[in-house]
């Protein structure tokens, strides 16, 4: 029998701690790790597929570099890195030369599960002097991130949720049935479904497995989360239902919200959302009577139609009826790290985006490469990530990628992205190295984990921070080896003060320079995990008394930090890195009080008008892309034969939407939306709504054939994904509403369809 190691989940970003048995460089075996602090045990059905995860035809094991015909050649590192770094001071030259800022587009700063290299990549943003930062937290996330400053004084001031403690749960825009989303979600559901004391409200226009065991379940029209949760306030205001006491002490601006939830219609809002006016009474009645509400949300609400304004309302109803920073409510959590960071309004020349937590829409990405403007991005420097994939508008991302000047990607995989670029560098799967879950969203407890690879680097791969150290040398970037060897040998707790100087004169090479000093001296080979220490630092200053409780220490100022440090690189499980009261919740802010008046977004919800709103009678159909289901994850498990279901990422769509196109299940229809079409496997789902369809993310991917070329697996969403279509202050696009229509493929579209279904199926069979 093999070896059973402690490592984490990283195929969501809950992160659960699980322990692997290993023979040879395969992982058998997967259970939930009991002693992981935060999941304690726990482990869903995804994590037992994550040996599929850098262990299949397509991982990359020399740098490549792409010949005048579009096809790469292999390179030794040596003349890739030297290439590159040619080339990306010729370009920062350039840029300086002509005042212009940077010409870099960087994107990635870490994957699902996978942060170690991110701080190392964006040293090397900031040394080419660009701003322009994108990221899967872009494409989703920034919305919610911007109401986060507006309310609470900081973007990086993000709110967590009390499911454990709560009597009544709200779930809107999501399913942690399947998505989990917070720790144990199914045994954390499965509690409240059992406990007769406790209460579930699901918003969601499917029946899903959640909604299934809630007690009241809102099935609203898509797009219309707006007009519900708008509704469901004015009724609060209404009924007298708001923490008048909590409002006085804690908030600021309520007069002005409240007179703008007073002008909402509620009959005729309900009525659009088409919901039951009685559903929605109930659920009202719900909350006023809960001792603890907390609201989970999710991408149906922060991808969906009216996404920013939908993150600001959703927080108004906890806000507004005092359920926040007590046990059972929502609340702020700490960073061990941020993972973004604070922007004040600055935003881009060439799309007049607002950056957010230090980003700029992904979405975005093309237009900042191709636009005919003097301060065009230039060169695409793409880090654990996928944006041909990944990205709204996959043929404008293609064009972008092909315009740029230099085009990098490093990644485990020979990605859509990598296909396109025009070096590829090779880097070690998350289990071949030290690595971070950075997803620390608790609180009062908050927890770290830092695991141990299983593994060996493959021969011929790197871990990023080595690629960058690497790169950096190249550059003439880093100080002279003894003053390296001067820095290695102080005391860590000295070690920053000292090397002043030397970042006075290139602040962009601090994790490099940790990394060559710092790192060495690390046990096991943790040489990465050393960019973690100026923020066991920061924490330490920061919030002293919420570590020690965490740690159980009364250590202070460096000697604390170094504890934490300490344990962080000695706990395999994982460990709590800071411990709050509740009363302390308010010390996370940057207002001295919640401010509940937002003036835009005020304005957004007295725009709203169900009159104008209607579908397009061209596209009536409302699809949510990107649907979590049993086998789908993320792209980071390329292979085919890791899905025990659902091979082809069937389309999910209604008995009577398919029968209205004269359609049987098992038939290749077409999506039609205003950029384009795809062609996919229709199968019956009547848990959705009529008009509504869904297909699965984590597809689309081009893959080994084993005959000698490739073949797609899946659709290939973002074909059809209107980058345009999106929200007007974060720029993330509509990805639970994308208005389509639905019709019967050709007979061509069928044969290639089937065709390449028949491959596909072959490779699952096979196990490839």
């Amino acid at each position: 029998m093999g070896e059973w190691h402690k490592t984490a989940c990283s195929l969501c970003y809950v992160n659960c701690g699980i322990e692997v048995q290993t023979e040879g460089r395969a992982i058998t075996r997967v259970r939930g790790d009991r002693e992981n602090p935060r999941s304690r045990g726990y482990l869903c059905q995804k994590a037992q597929r994550l040996t599929w995860y850098g262990d299949h035809g397509d991982r990359l094991m020399t740098p490549l570099r792409r010949r005048e015909d579009g096809t790469h050649e292999p390179v030794s590192w040596e003349s890739a890195l030297r290439e590159i770094a040619a080339k990306l001071a010729a370009v920062r030259d350039e840029d300086l030369a002509a005042g212009r800022p940077g010409s870099m587009a960087y994107v990635g700063g870490g994957g699902q599960g996978n942060h170690s290299g991110g701080g190392y990549g964006l040293a090397l943003r900031r040394w080419m002097n660009s701003s322009r930062f994108f990221g899967a937290l872009s494409q989703e996330k920034t919305g919610d991130f911007w109401v986060n400053g507006k309310m609470f004084g900081g973007q990086t001031t993000h709110t967590a949720e009390g499911v454990e403690e709560c009597d009544l749960l709200l779930v809107i825009g999501c399913n942690p049935w399947l998505a989990n989303g917070f720790t144990r979600a199914r045994s954390a559901v499965n509690d409240i479904k059992n406990d007769p004391a406790r209460r579930m409200i699901v918003i969601d226009p499917r029946r899903t497995e959640t909604a299934e065991v809630a007690d009241v379940h809102l099935p609203l029209r898509p797009g219309t989360d707006a007009y519900l949760l708008g509704a469901m306030l004015a009724l609060i205001i209404e009924r007298g239902g708001v923490d008048a006491e909590f409002l006085n002490a804690r908030t600021e601006g309520f007069a002005q919200v409240k007179a703008t939830l007073e002008k909402i219609t509620v009959g005729q809002w309900i009525a659009h959302a088409e919901v039951e006016r009685a559903d929605v009474d109930r659920a009202v009645d719900l909350i006023l009577a809960a001792e603890a509400m907390t609201v989970r949300v999710e991408l149906g609400i922060q991808q969906g139609r009216n996404s920013t304004l939908n993150s600001y309302l959703e927080k108004l109803l906890y806000l507004l009826t005092g359920n926040f920073g007590r046990p059972g409510t929502n609340a702020l959590h700490t960073w061990l790290m941020p993972l973004w960071s604070e922007s004040r309004g600055e935003r881009s020349e060439i799309t007049g985006f607002e950056y957010i937590g230090g980003m700029l829409p992904l979405n975005t990405l093309a237009e900042e490469i191709l636009a005919d403007h003097p301060n065009r991005a230039r060169v695409l420097w793409v880090e654990s990530s996928n944006p041909a994939n990944t990205a709204a508008d996959t043929a404008g991302i293609e064009r972008a990628i092909r315009a740029a000047e230099l085009s990098v990607v490093i990644d485990v995989a020979f990605t859509e992205t990598a296909a396109l670029a025009d070096y590829v560098l090779p880097a070690a799967s998350q289990h071949e190295k030290w690595e971070f879950t950075f997803f620390d969203f608790e609180f009062p407890v908050n927890y770290f984990h830092l695991r141990p690879p299983l593994f060996e680097p493959l021969p011929g791969t790197l871990v990023e921070a080595e690629i960058y150290a690497r790169l950096f040398e190249e550059l003439g970037l880093l100080p002279e080896q003894s003053t390296m060897d001067d820095l290695a040998a102080l005391p860590r707790t000295e070690l920053i003060k000292a090397a002043g100087p030397v970042l006075q004169e290139n602040p962009a090479i601090a994790p490099l320079l940790l990394y060559r000093t710092l790192g060495p001296s690390l046990p096991n080979g943790a040489a990465s995990a050393a960019v973690l220490w100026p923020g066991c630092l920061t924490l330490a200053k920061r919030m002293p008394v919420a570590v020690q409780r965490a740690l159980d220490t009364d250590l202070e100022g460096p000697a604390l930090a170094s504890e934490l440090f300490d344990r962080i690189l000695a706990s395999p499980s994982g460990l709590a890195f800071s411990k709050h009261e509740y009363d302390e919740v308010w010390q996370l802010m940057r207002h001295d009080r919640v401010h509940l008046a937002v003036p835009e977004l005020l304005t957004w919800l007295e725009s709203l008008d169900p009159e104008r709103d209607r579908p397009d009678p061209e596209y009536p159909l409302s699809l949510s892309n990107g649907q979590r289901r049993r086998h789908n994850a993320n792209q980071i498990l390329r292979p085919p034969s890791w899905r025990r279901t659902d091979p082809d990422g069937a389309l999910h769509v209604r008995t009577d939407d398919l029968a209205a196109i004269d359609a049987a299940e098992g038939d290749w229809v077409a999506i039609v939306s205003r950029v384009g079409r795809i062609v996919v496997r229709a199968e019956i789902d009547d848990s959705l709504r009529k008009g509504q369809l869904a297909l699965p993310h984590g597809f689309g991917m081009s893959v080994p054939d084993g005959r000698g070329g490739r073949v797609v697996h899946g659709p290939r969403i973002n074909v059809i994904t209107d980058a345009q279509d999106r929200d007007p202050i974060a720029g993330t696009p509509h990805h639970k509403d994308m208005p389509v229509r639905l019709e019967r493929a050709t007979a061509a579209e069928t044969e290639a369809a089937e065709r390449d279904a028949e491959v596909v199926h072959a490779l699952i069979s096979a196990g490839s």
